[in-house]
């Protein structure tokens, strides 16, 4: 970290930190594209604890609070051999909030055993919301070198070549039909509500505020300044992104998250899992279902493709803009817009580098996330200017991937299975209590964080073996269970009438939050047996079924 922007977010257990990860090649990819190593073997030694000790002399960590006298306390956790994040050190110092650098000398600490790679480090304050800058540096031992770092002139946000920049992020207009007409009720003075869905960028990962400078509320304020009258009022805003997830999550949660179950209805939605979806299983299908779910609501909202990037210049746009296209959906790409001159210098043109934008390998910096919403800002001023569309069949051709879970359903604790679109019958057996220690995000523009699937399933150490029995009549399932680090949890069997088609194990990612995997795909909708009960050896650990995704 060089001068980066901190902000403690609330925690189940301890202090409000700022926590960073440091497991597969986050350091390695930190190392290389920030820091601008390209020793390989370097590079390779920052994966193991040995070799970082090899490698590392020192670290030195400075802080910079928001407000005079505070101090945060600077956590450094390496993972352990016996239990991962229980018997590795944990080494904690206290860091003055004036700037001062606070240097920790390896040979001066008393490392564990245990320690077998670097696992995370986190700023610890005294109150949720609190602000500060950070910068952590590696000094070196004798024999290994790598550049300095040095801090880098601001992003000149008024210049030209920071507009031609934007204005590469264009990807495609698309029919501006619908998005004409959400501007024109603005410029109206009507409701207008503009929302957002997708991964941890959505969130707002990276961004301090979390819930005021994201791209996702930045361009929201963007369309209010070019269209709204009389202060804004009318201008609303929804945002559901949940870190970690892909769109065949998201689609499950659409209706919840972004319509409220029914109380809003939005006339914008900006849909961003250009980089969640590497994992999704349908390859396209839930993604392409989303949009047609978004674009066949009664109100007819306009949707926007958003494909966000990686600090690698990795996304998926060349997957998923073959769906905008078909519909012909206005689509923009920070990709198009950034990657290109990050491979310059300053000297050489460079108008915001990646030590710039990226927070970590994955998320915005506050200056990535106003590109994000300089962005989108440009889509909407360019549209506001274009000659209006001429209305599309976009019902007519067959889809790209797929739209099967374009009619699925949330299926959890508190549906009413009454009212469901589908024959269901529920024995929850083991899985009775309800699990409270939940992922938690930062939606719409709260600052705090919602617990995600509150209405869950929670089988405990007590619960005894007796299983969850799901029956119900339908083509698609998803299950959407708690994967979590904690080791009370244990693995559960997934048997679908009566054949085992699943074993979900919670530690996979081994963070606290939803996982969505396909249970069973057909053409037709007919009657099946779910039985979700604990794996051989794990009976007295814990599982949360979270919900389910179906169509009838």
């Amino acid at each position: 970290m060089f001068e980066t922007a901190i902000e403690a977010t609330a925690r189940a257990e301890g202090k409000p930190s700022e926590e960073v990860y440091l497991e597969g090649n986050y350091l390695i990819d930190k190392a290389r594209y920030i820091g601008g190593v390209t020793d390989e073997q370097m590079l390779a030694m920052l994966t193991t604890w040995a070799g970082f000790r090899q490698l590392v002399h020192s670290i030195g960590v400075s802080v910079k609070t928001a407000r005079e006298g505070e101090e945060v306390s600077f956590l450094m956790q390496n993972w352990g051999r016996t239990s991962k994040y229980e018997t590795g050190t944990q080494h904690r110092v206290v860091c003055p909030g004036d700037g001062t650098e606070v240097l920790l000398v390896l040979d001066e600490i008393a490392w564990s055993e245990e320690d077998t790679a670097p696992g995370k480090y986190a700023f610890e304050f005294g109150g949720e919301g609190e602000l500060a800058m950070a910068s952590i540096v590696l000094y070196l031992n004798d024999g290994y070198t790598a550049p300095e770092l040095t801090a880098e002139p601001p992003v000149d946000f008024d210049s030209q070549p920071y507009r031609e920049m934007i204005a590469k992020s264009l990807f495609h207009t698309g029919n501006n039909r619908r998005l004409k007409k959400a501007i024109d009720k603005a410029a109206n003075g009507e409701n207008v509500t503009i929302a957002y869905i997708g991964g941890s960028i959505t969130q707002g990962a990276g961004a301090k505020p979390i819930h005021t400078e994201c791209y996702a509320y930045q361009s929201y304020l963007r369309f209010k300044e070019l269209f709204s009258k009389g202060g804004g009022e009318n201008i609303h805003f929804v945002k559901a992104g949940v870190g970690g997830t892909p769109s065949e999550l998201g689609v499950i949660r659409y209706e919840r998250d972004v319509l409220k179950d029914g109380a809003v209805a939005p006339d914008i939605v900006i849909v961003e899992f250009a980089v969640n979806d590497e994992g999704d299983e349908t390859k396209g299908n839930c993604f392409e279902s989303l949009c047609l779910k978004i674009l066949s609501a009664p109100n007819q909202p306009a949707v926007i493709l958003l494909f966000s990037v990686f600090v690698n210049d990795w996304n998926l746009q060349e997957r998923l803009s073959p769906v905008g296209r078909r519909y012909n959906l206005p689509m923009v790409s920070i990709k198009d817009a950034v990657t290109g001159q990050f491979r310059l210098s300053k000297a050489e043109g460079n108008i915001i580098s990646k030590r710039q934008f990226f927070y970590d390998i994955y998320h915005p910096t506050n200056d990535g996330h106003r590109v994000m919403a300089d962005a989108l800002g440009y889509l909407f001023a360019e549209i506001s200017r274009s000659l209006r569309s001429e209305e599309e069949d976009w019902t007519a051709g067959l889809p790209v991937f797929g739209h099967d879970f374009a009619r699925i359903r949330l299926l959890d604790r508190k549906s009413d299975l009454s009212t469901e679109a589908a024959l269901i019958e529920i024995a929850a057996g083991g899985f009775h209590g309800t699990d409270e220690d939940l992922q938690q995000v930062e939606m719409d523009a709260d600052h705090f964080g919602s617990p995600q699937f509150p209405h869950n399933w929670l089988h405990t150490a007590s619960s005894g073996e007796a299983g969850f029995r799901l029956t119900l009549a339908s083509k698609n399932l998803i299950l959407v269970f708690k994967d979590s680090g904690s080791p009370d949890f244990g693995k559960a069997e997934v048997w679908v009438d009566g054949k085992r088609v699943l074993t979900a194990d919670p530690h996979v990612n081994s963070w606290t939050h939803c996982n969505a995997v396909i249970l069973y795909q057909n053409e037709q909708s007919r009657e099946h047996v779910v039985e979700i009960r604990m794996a051989p050896g794990d009976q007295d650990k814990c599982f949360t079924i979270l919900g389910f995704g179906y169509t009838a």
